[in-house]
């Protein structure tokens, strides 16, 4: 086994050793380890990464205890840019040296699904178990002694190396800046692919974002983006006011300020009876159903956070018999193979702020910075930088 390299020559086809940040139990910190990366098989890539941020998805994975998606240990991370170190046979797209951003969503193109405009659910590959590969549904890490671990969502970037599917895997322009590039894999996206494929938000129109969080955040630039001419959000903490006036927040909701008013209440208050799209990003059935009856007749209500309880949720049949509609929303209705590029060349364009997403820049070995920024709700997106 070869000592990771920067020449690829030297370790296609081999074993890497490297390191990892692996997490070894539910809420533990995370442990910078080496461990051995296998080397691409059939339809693989295997990418040194170059950056890798945080993302509320891997802070709730990485909390859960109970249940079958509590797998430990696993190497978490799914927001990434790497250089494409060797590819398996069949890869055509990529090759070595090149620039990608690997994502969780798996789109194999062919199945009726990928096929369909309306969805970006891959029914071939949509089901397979986010703890290893797609494809054949093993890992490609080892532990020193031995002992496999775990991947998250098809990624796991916390490693200095990961392999994940060529379905996953996007090249990028060299004139995109990794770092912001990074938020692409999923936060961004997702938020602004909510508010244009989703909800298909038009020029005028009002819309209210529960959750201020990066993904909270991208769904209001993405309303900014296409015309909307109020955008309220709602979150509990006031300074992120503020901070989404970058991204087009118009109006703000403290619900903790509200008094014996209901949120929604509220909300109809500001949009003269109800908003025409309302986002739910923090992932909780309570306020869906707050952002439902924040709703005017004909609306749409999105729900783009999980919520984990799994709870059902209630809904006025008579309110929906009048035209309002519920939607769910999976990496933003995009398709990553079309629809990131067109996310890529708006910020070289000057148009998607990317920039204001960043709050934090952290090294490898200080990673549980990142989970302490997040948990103490300080940043919006923190970076990792591998060798820095």
């Amino acid at each position: 086994m070869e000592k990771k390299t920067s020449s690829p020559s030297k370790t296609a086809g081999r074993p890497i050793i490297c390191k990892a940040a692996v997490c070894r139990g539910p809420g533990e910190p995370l442990v910078i380890e080496e461990i051995e990366v296998a080397p691409p098989k059939a339809w693989e890539v295997r990418i040194k990464i170059l950056c890798t941020s945080l993302c509320h998805s891997d802070v709730t994975f990485w909390k859960l205890d109970a249940g079958p998606a509590a797998v430990f240990p696993r190497i978490f991370g799914h927001e990434a840019v790497g250089i494409v170190e060797s590819v398996g046979e069949h890869v055509e797209e990529v090759k070595e040296g090149d620039t990608v951003l690997p994502t969780f969503q798996l789109n194999c193109g062919e199945c009726r699904h990928c096929k369909w405009k309306k969805s970006n659910i891959c029914s071939k590959y949509g089901n397979a178990s986010i703890d290893v590969m797609a494809r054949d549904g093993t890992t490609r890490f080892r532990d020193a002694k031995g002992d496999p671990i775990n991947h998250f969502i098809f990624v796991s970037s916390f490693s200095e190396y990961t392999v994940v599917d060529v379905l996953q895997v996007i090249k990028i322009s060299q004139e995109m800046p990794v770092e912001k590039a990074c938020l692409l894999s999923c936060g961004v996206t997702t938020g602004v692919g909510s508010a244009w494929k989703v909800a298909d938000v038009e020029e005028g129109a009002s819309v209210v974002v529960f959750g201020l969080g990066a993904v909270g955040l991208a769904v209001a630039e993405g309303a900014r983006l296409r015309g909307a001419s109020k955008i309220i959000g709602v979150d509990i903490n006031p300074a992120k006011f503020e901070i989404g006036k970058k991204f087009g927040i118009t109006d703000f909701i403290n619900p903790t300020t509200c008094g014996e008013n209901r949120v929604s209440q509220v909300i109809k208050e500001l949009t003269d009876g109800g908003a025409d799209y309302c986002f739910d990003c923090v992932g909780s059935v309570t306020l869906m159903e707050e952002a439902f009856e924040g709703s005017r007749e004909g609306s749409r209500t999105v729900m783009v956070g999980i919520d984990m309880t799994f709870n059902p949720m209630k809904l006025g049949g008579v309110n929906l018999l009048k035209g309002r509609s519920v939607m769910g929303s999976m990496f933003g209705g995009m398709q990553i193979k079309g629809d990131v590029p067109l996310l890529v060349q708006k910020y070289l364009n000057k148009e998607l702020n990317l920039d204001g997403f960043i709050t934090h820049e952290v090294s490898f070995q200080d990673i549980n910075k990142a989970f302490d920024y997040l948990l103490r709700g300080e940043s919006i997106r923190c970076i990792i930088w591998m060798d820095k």
